[in-house]
């Protein structure tokens, strides 16, 4: 069973839009996963704008791929090294540290992801 950031067992990021590497809710991660889809993350504005500034489009669906595009508020798993690439931009976006994976940690101290933490009522 994957453990979250807490070492508690990982709880579902997001049903709806369904999120995670393997597409099942959790950002679960394994050796296939190159980039490390770990970061449950709360959607925002500036976030958005900032990804596909990157070159990555968060915001177009894409049925192909079975992703709906997000907007704001939308819980998604991030890949670590994104979050902290719009960290360092001043555009990172909350965290559900719950639903975090901990492998997160080898990029991130607990403190650090804590101070990023996402205060409002979980959702699946």
């Amino acid at each position: 069973m994957s453990k979250n950031v807490f070492g508690q067992p990982l709880i579902s990021c997001s049903k709806d839009p369904l999120t995670g590497f393997f597409r099942t809710g959790c950002c679960e991660t394994d050796e296939q996963d190159q980039g490390t889809h770990t970061v449950c993350a709360v959607m925002t504005e500036s976030f958005l704008t900032f990804s596909l500034k990157m070159g990555n489009d968060l915001i177009s669906p894409r049925p192909n791929l079975r992703f709906p595009g997000l907007k704001p508020g939308d819980r998604w798993c991030l890949c670590a090294n994104r979050w902290i690439q719009a960290y360092k931009a001043g555009t990172a976006p909350p965290i559900v540290l719950e639903a975090t994976h901990e492998k997160t940690l080898e990029y991130l101290p607990l403190e650090e992801l804590v101070k990023h933490a996402y205060t409002g009522k979980i959702k699946s």
